[in-house]
């Protein structure tokens, strides 16, 4: 049996090496010194950007075999293919909201606290992660990098690219929303 000597104080998960934990302390920081160059999406540790970063390639061999979402990292697959089933083992405790990813409750955890420490220097509008202000500043550039496939109109998030794409492809994935318990049917044989 591995001896694990060094412990995280925070959470109690052991490490047999004391870098591992220093790494790992910092997701309890918050620190977050790795950005992308790309998205501004901020990363703890060195090697976590360097494997987001292969996102951004071209080439993406790994798709998802549910929703046909392509990745360029393996690893990346097997986490996006957790969304599609119901394990969802991380609960928030403010709320009792449910992720598949740790990393998504953090994330989550942040809208409960209403501190947003990001600023948008151009209209003064807060975010509480860094990579939805990088996202948002692109509104002011004009920058409209998402262009559909199908009618080449240009988005300047992926988002709303996926979102306009389901007018090509009439697909809806949301339910419509109940009708309100006081409407009453109009029916015309009463």
């Amino acid at each position: 049996m591995e001896v694990k000597p060094f412990y995280c104080s925070v959470c109690g998960k052991c490490f047999s090496l004391k870098f591992s934990l220093a790494l790992h302390q910092k997701l309890h920081t918050g620190e977050k010194p790795y950005s992308c160059f790309e998205c501004g999406k901020c990363f703890a540790v060195k090697s976590r950007l360097v494997k987001h970063q292969k996102s951004h390639i071209e080439e993406k061999p790994f798709s998802c075999s549910v929703c046909g979402k392509c990745f360029a990292v393996k690893s990346d697959l097997i986490t996006h293919q957790r969304s599609h089933t119901e394990q969802k083992q991380f609960s928030c405790s403010e709320c009792g909201k449910c992720f598949s990813l740790k990393f998504s409750l953090f994330r989550h955890q942040k809208s409960h606290t209403g501190e947003k420490p990001h600023s948008c220097s151009e209209c003064g509008k807060c975010f509480a992660i860094k990579s939805d202000l990088v996202t948002h500043q692109r509104s002011h550039m004009g920058e409209k990098q998402f262009s559909c496939s199908e009618c080449g109109k240009c988005f300047s998030q992926k988002s709303s690219l996926y979102r306009h794409q389901r007018l090509h492809t009439g697909e809806k994935p949301y339910p419509p929303p109940p009708a309100p318990s006081h409407w009453t049917s109009l029916d015309k044989t009463q």
